[in-house]
């Protein structure tokens, strides 16, 4: 055997010794068909064939089934429940068992699936642990996990066997590639023996997610199994990387020298198994266009199909009550504000916006350094116009720390002392109040409240004054030195002093419901900001700005996001609906940079008023983002592949969209919110003029304008045959037989 990772031979430029082609080849039984169109959400192409799904199965293989590590347990996760409804008992989840993660998430229990637990006992009986359960999630969809540790003793004759196979060296270090060796090899003995067990020829259809399932993808196609298989990447590992290393990365797509790239960050055999896995699949997707287009030049291959994440959408029955949530968790916010500035709070919190960012600490990636830059351009504006709006800006990025920022935690403290205080003296004064009407008196202000109750009050001032500035960052850093968003707060000199009219908090840790310090979980603390700021320069999707919009909050997101591409695309005016797209695929950074200002100082001068309308614009927009709705690119894609890998039972034609299929949110037919084209310069105006703008806004006929833009949700056939129409539609024959 080759000595592994010292000389990988090229995979992509020589052939296997068990085939005449390269098992990537697509030229024969895989045609690489024109990539479906995200232009509308009714947009996909009209099935002539009715797809019998009773003897098909559905395996969905992702290193995240009840192992959180990413974006990826988000995706799963919350589409289980549309997928189960659609597959019923014939939907599988396969992933890696890891016992802290299945004794709070996993009922393990026996096959339900006669084929199943053959192969299961078969497989358990030959060397392996593979177990069987429902994942406690919504839709309780079943789990088979397989333990990849028990079976390491074959690590080294596997990893010769994918040598000769496919010319794919794994060094030895790389305990991520070992797990994924491990893991591709048991997925695809576990769908061989599937297929092995049943009495009749299966229809499998097997759907993997990302590098690290993708070995079992390409060994199911080397062993010529009856699977259908589909690749969705969530974001390739390259372009991962070599955002990272902050490269000129879309102007450069079609430049790089792929191969060279992965071997210069020591990950070339994770790309081949990445691009040999997009190359022998028989559908491969991506997240968003804007994958697709780097998929394309980095995997040399074009996605067949755009498939968006979306989410579990809760709507409620009336539209005040998400606006009483964020009042409720705006309110929370505010009693952190006042511990955390306590000495400093010489600005008045009911004109004070929140606004955050959070994610993974990729201080370029995440867009951390241009926000940064931008506050500081917000803030002078902000002074030289004598703006009495106070801007607070979090950032959520976990970092490296060892405790609580003492001074932090004594504001939370002084604010406590504070409000007892308060409630003492009131308790004191009421009492005294009390008295004085049952005697049938107005009382003496001058000599209800007496000197023990001043004493205290003063006693309580003296304890808030302090001789420092209110801190930027929440806890102790390990690295503070060294830290990006911490070394350019410094050169930009927003230090949180009373004359700074925008503020910056730094939560170097994820928020938690309880911490001693913000006692909030994260959906809680989104509902009561005013504005999420997510200036991605690599983005694959974007879940954040996604979970703004559902819970009907605005935020700002780029032309190089998912996300805003897929909202660009479906809103013919983004910012009325309060999702601002900022330019940074054809604009430079200094360009992008006064652009976010132009958003951020336009969204401080709206009025109240105008950001409660913008905030049920938002809202309504969670309709797009529903599972409901973008489920049916994943079931094309199923349907997609059972024609390609079964061609004599299912047909599949690709046809050319009509450019006018599918719809666009128009502009919303009543005042927009944006103070630029609002009569009022100000956030004040007069009671008046209010009821002047509500002859011109009707809340009610706008949502019902909107919803009419809408196609209704996509009812999932449970069994039978389905018919997936044109405009992504299905029916169930089944249900209507019996």
């Amino acid at each position: 055997m080759p000595q592994q990772g010292l000389h990988i031979r090229p995979a992509f430029f020589s052939s296997p010794p068990f085939c005449s082609k390269p098992i990537w080849d697509t030229t024969e039984g895989m045609p690489l068909a024109r990539s479906l169109s995200v232009t509308s959400l009714s947009g996909l192409e009209e099935w002539d064939e009715e797809f019998e799904l009773e003897d098909a199965v559905l395996f969905e293989i992702a290193w995240e089934v009840a192992n959180k590590v990413g974006g990826i347990y988000t995706v799963i996760q919350t589409k289980a429940r549309m997928t189960a409804e659609e597959w019923g008992e014939n939907y599988f989840l396969v992933g890696p068992y890891v016992e802290s993660n299945v004794r709070t998430q996993v009922e393990l229990i026996e096959p339900t699936n006669p084929v199943l637990k053959r192969t299961i006992d078969k497989m358990n009986s030959s060397g392996c642990k593979v177990y069987f359960g429902r994942w406690l999630i919504e839709g309780s969809p079943y789990v088979v996990l397989i333990d990849v540790s028990f079976t390491a003793w074959s690590l080294d004759r596997w990893k010769s066997e994918l040598w000769k196979l496919c010319a794919i060296g794994v060094p030895w270090f790389d305990r991520e590639a070992n797990d994924a060796v491990l893991f591709g090899f048991l997925t695809a003995w576990l769908l061989g023996e599937y297929a092995a067990q049943s009495e009749e020829p299966p229809h499998i259809v097997a759907h993997f997610h990302e590098w690290l399932a993708g070995l079992g993808l390409v060994l199911c196609r080397e062993r010529q199994l009856p699977v259908a298989t589909i690749f969705t990447t969530h974001a390739t590992l390259l372009g991962r990387y070599l955002c990272a290393g902050n490269v000129d990365f879309y102007n450069n797509l079609a430049e790089f020298n792929v191969d060279k790239e992965a071997g210069d960050r020591q990950i070339y055999h994770r790309y081949c198994l990445e691009r040999a896995a997009a190359h022998c699949t028989h559908v491969f997707t991506t997240v968003s266009q804007i994958t697709a287009i780097e998929a394309e030049h980095l995997l040399k291959r074009k996605p067949d199909i755009v498939t968006p994440n979306g989410l579990n959408v809760k709507k409620f029955s009336a539209m005040h009550e998400f606006q009483n949530l964020h009042a409720q968790s705006k309110n929370r916010i505010q009693e952190f504000v006042r511990g955390h500035f306590y000495g400093n709070l010489d600005f008045n919190l009911d004109k004070c916006l929140f606004l955050f960012i959070a994610g993974r600490y990729e201080f370029s990636n995440k867009g951390a350094d241009i926000f940064l830059e931008a506050l500081a351009r917000l803030n002078y504006l902000l002074r030289v116009n004598h703006s009495d709006v106070t801007v607070i800006a979090f950032f959520i990025m976990p970092a490296r720390t060892n405790n609580f920022n003492v001074e932090t935690l004594k504001g939370q403290a002084v604010r406590k002392q504070l409000w007892d205080t308060a409630q003492t003296v009131k308790d004191r004064f009421g009492k005294k109040l009390y008295e004085s009407l049952l005697v049938g008196q107005l009382p003496d202000v001058s000599k209800i409240l007496d000197k023990e109750d001043f004493t205290i009050m003063k006693r309580a001032i003296f304890a808030t004054q302090r001789q420092c500035q209110p801190p930027v960052c929440t806890h102790n850093m390990l690295e503070d030195s060294s830290d990006p968003i911490l070394n350019c707060v410094r050169r930009i000199g927003l230090f949180n002093s009373s004359a700074d009219r925008v503020k910056i908090i730094f939560h170097p840790e994820f928020l938690s419901s309880t911490s001693p310090l913000l006692p909030m979980d994260y959906e809680e603390f989104v509902r009561g900001c005013h504005l999420g700021v997510f200036p991605s320069y690599y983005e694959p999707w974007g879940y954040t700005p996604a979970e703004c919009t559902v819970m009907g909050i605005p935020s700002i997101s780029t032309n190089l996001s998912g996300f805003g591409c897929f909202m660009e695309e479906h809103i013919a005016d983004p910012s009325a609906y309060g999702i601002y797209i900022l330019d940074r695929r054809y604009k430079d950074v200094d360009e992008s940079c006064n652009q976010l200002t132009s958003f951020l100082f336009q969204f401080c001068k709206q009025s109240r008023r105008q950001r409660i309308i913008q905030r049920n614009r938002t809202e309504r927009l969670s309709d797009l983002l529903d599972w409901r709705y973008l489920g049916r690119y994943y079931i094309a894609a199923r349907h997609m592949a059972l024609a390609k890998a079964f061609p004599d039972t299912y047909i599949y034609e690709p046809h050319e969209p009509s450019p006018t299929s599918g719809f666009r949110y128009p502009r919303p037919a009543s005042v927009p919110p944006s103070p630029a084209l609002s009569r009022h310069s100000s956030p004040h105006h007069s009671e008046v003029e209010d009821n002047e703008e509500d002859e011109r806004y009707d809340e009610d006929l706008e949502a019902e304008k909107d919803r009419a833009n809408i196609r209704q949700p996509y009812n999932m056939p449970v069994k039978g045959k389905a018919v997936l129409g044109a405009n992504g539609s299905g029916t169930d024959e089944a249900a209507v037989k019996n």
